[in-house]
């Protein structure tokens, strides 16, 4: 290691150190021992362009043992990211652009929001994925235009955690080869050495998985780590792992190697004892020599130069191929939204009883021609999810062009490797399953949510209606669950106009998931369901009188039985509106005026009608309204006979209505 590189790697531990300490807070442990595989990865063998981070074709990494932000921070501030000394001096404070865990979308240069462990990996195989995808899609003999790796680092945290090995089952499978792995192997977790929890042999389950494993004994060997990068290149039939033996807090003598270099400032004292036997030329909390920087600039001209060359070879590209520029566009690209909203073929839909499970197949069907950067799958239900795109091809080892995925019974990894493909750029990505296991997808979802990514989930068997399967796949609790999860829109449509309105949204959002929450069973076309339902509630049909006696308010299956419960009713005399309700958190963001034509004040007497728990529908029937939803979990026998027992009929929401009349 030459005298340089070995400045410019303490560096990294240096400015490492001295943030968590100002901070008095922070991870300092992965920063100080993995520096060199960072310094070594970002200065040598990956492709980036700090003067254009959003490069379509630079190498992507990811940090997926995100407590140790504070690596990638002095990456970026030494590479020259825009990330400044006085940011670096501001870790973990409000406001700042060096927060705890890396954010996707706050810190230019940080491909994904990580922290909880083994996420980073699940998304990096989504992003091996993607450019799988898109090289297949566009690549022309002598133009690879898409053609970079994917490089994710953690440690024994990220390798415990079952998400990774869900996706790295899925990417072996898959012999994703431009997939690399790097493990930071210390032996250290916070409660002592690995060995307490954690003794099998994870090179050969990597192996299992169908990795090329490789192993580099001193992970201060910037020689050697480099070399097995280079090996794992070489391989164009698997993805590597490339196991790297370090030393948790390495160069801080009273730290070195132990668990309480992990979680916790090194101390002032322990700072000063590293940097002296570091030989960092001083004591200075924040100070780095001006070779330092200089070489790290230089470093970065070799990003500018591969950018520079990509550029000339897209433009030739582009002059041989206008079809394919015009494709490129059109996958990087927003929907047009304005235009899929007056489709009347997209909205166009078959007066019958439809489940709309069976509607959103139809939907993504036709989406399919319109979005071309679509592309979803689901986690071994896409038969029950309709999910699956015809003519699409089979994303596959054979086939990268399919769009069509097949993701395993694997919900959570799902999740994540959904968040992967979204985050790569220039597709659109959907996932399903049954509602009930969105549970396993929850974590995924909060980290979409976060990081701002318009994904989909199609998430199917909505209620009781699932039937004899029993209460193991009744989901009673979950739209609670996402609901109460900031930045999701959780739509679900009542009938096929609403399903539109569903992928619409969907197919149309820029920082937003979406969950689209369907039936099994089949639903009647409502008369007078419409696009408003992108107001995410509105008058579905309304009273004879201005002010109605009462309002019912409903989503999904249960929309129609107020309906229903509304019929009842007049001829007794009652006249109630009937609202439904998609999407509250569309609802929510309209004006007051409109909420209040929707759901007027002076009308107190209001019912919800949801087979699900009332979890959230206080706010809109209030003190004196009511509910007809789930008070326990559900049974196993015939949806009709479940609907009955559990009180959605007719004329058990219109005796609730009159109960709240009295």
């Amino acid at each position: 290691m030459s005298t340089i590189d070995t400045t410019c790697v303490n560096a990294i531990r240096v400015l490492s150190a001295d943030a968590i300490q100002k901070a008095n807070s922070g991870h300092p442990g992965l920063p100080l021992g993995a520096a060199p595989i960072a310094y070594e990865l970002w200065a040598n063998h990956m492709k980036h362009n700090a003067k254009n981070p959003k490069w379509a074709d630079r190498d992507r990494f990811i940090l997926s043992g995100g407590h140790g932000s504070m690596l990638l921070y002095s990456l970026l501030h030494l590479f020259g990211y825009g990330l400044t000394l006085d940011d670096v001096k501001q870790f973990r404070q409000d406001g700042s652009l060096t927060p705890g865990h890396p954010e996707y979308g706050h810190t230019v240069g940080v491909e994904a929001t990580t922290g909880p462990l083994g996420a980073g990996m699940s998304m990096a195989v989504g992003m091996a994925m993607a450019e799988a995808h898109l090289a297949a899609v566009f690549n022309k003999p002598e133009y690879p235009v898409v053609d970079h790796y994917t490089f994710v680092l953690g440690g024994d945290g990220c390798m415990m955690e079952g998400i990774s090995s869900e996706a790295f089952s899925l990417a072996g499978t898959l012999g994703l080869s431009k997939l690399i792995v790097l493990y930071d192997s210390n032996n250290i977790s916070i409660e002592g050495g690995t060995d307490i929890a954690f003794t099998e042999n994870v090179q050969e389950r990597m192996q299992a998985f169908g990795f090329q494993t490789l192993d580099v004994a001193d992970g201060n060997d910037l020689e050697a780590i480099g070399k097995a990068i280079e090996e794992a290149k070489a391989d164009r039939e698997h993805p590597s792992f490339i196991t790297i033996h370090t030393q948790i807090g390495y160069g801080c003598p009273a730290k070195q190697g132990k668990a309480s270099a992990h979680g916790s400032p090194l101390g002032e004292e322990n700072i000063v004892a590293m940097k002296e036997n570091l030989g960092w030329p001083s004591t200075e909390p924040f100070y780095v020599p001006d070779e330092v920087y200089a070489h790290y600039e230089e470093l970065s001209k070799k990003g500018a130069a591969a950018e520079d060359a990509w550029n000339a070879l897209f433009a030739d590209y582009a002059a041989k191929y206008p079809d394919m520029k015009a494709k490129w566009d059109a996958f990087h690209s927003a929907v047009d939204a304005q235009a899929l909203l007056e489709n009347e073929d997209f909205w166009a839909y078959a007066d019958k009883p439809q489940a709309t499970r069976n509607l959103s197949g139809i939907m993504i069907n036709r989406l399919k021609d319109l979005v071309p950067q679509l592309i979803g799958g689901s986690a071994d239900l896409a038969p029950s999810n309709k999910t699956y795109m015809d003519d699409a091809g089979d994303f596959s080892k054979g086939n990268y062009g399919g769009r069509n995925l097949h993701f395993g019974v694997r919900e959570l990894a799902m999740g994540g490797m959904t968040n992967g493909l979204a985050l790569h750029g220039g597709l659109r990505p959907y996932a399903g399953t049954f509602f009930v296991f969105s549970d396993y997808m929850k974590p995924m979802i909060r980290l979409a949510a976060l990081m701002k990514l318009p994904t989909t989930y199609v998430l199917t068997h909505d209620s009781i209606g699932v039937g004899e399967d029993g209460p193991t796949h009744e989901p009673i609790e979950q739209l609670a669950m996402l609901r109460a999860t900031p930045n999701v829109n959780v739509f679900r449509p009542a009938d096929a106009t609403e399903t539109a309105a569903g992928w619409y949204l969907a197919v149309t959002s820029q920082e937003t998931p979406t969950a689209l929450v369907l039936t099994r069973q089949n639903l009647p076309q409502l008369a007078g369901s419409s696009k408003e339902a992108l107001k995410g509630g509105y008058i579905v049909a309304d009273a004879a009188k201005e002010t109605p006696d009462a309002i019912i308010i409903a989503s999904g299956s249960e929309v129609s039985l107020a309906v229903e419960a509304k019929d009842m009713l007049a001829k007794e005399g009652v006249d109630v509106r009937v609202v439904s309700m998609p999407c509250m958190e569309l609802f929510e963001q309209q004006d007051d005026a409109y909420k209040a034509q929707v759901l007027p004040a002076n009308v107190r007497a209001r019912v919800a009608v949801e087979a699900a728990s009332d979890f959230g529908w206080g706010k809109y029937v209030g003190l004196d309204g009511a509910t007809v939803t789930m008070q326990g979990f559900g049974a196993s026998a015939p949806a009709e006979l479940l609907f009955e027992k559990f009180g959605f009929t007719a004329e058990n929401v219109a005796n609730t209505v009159k109960s709240v009349l009295k």
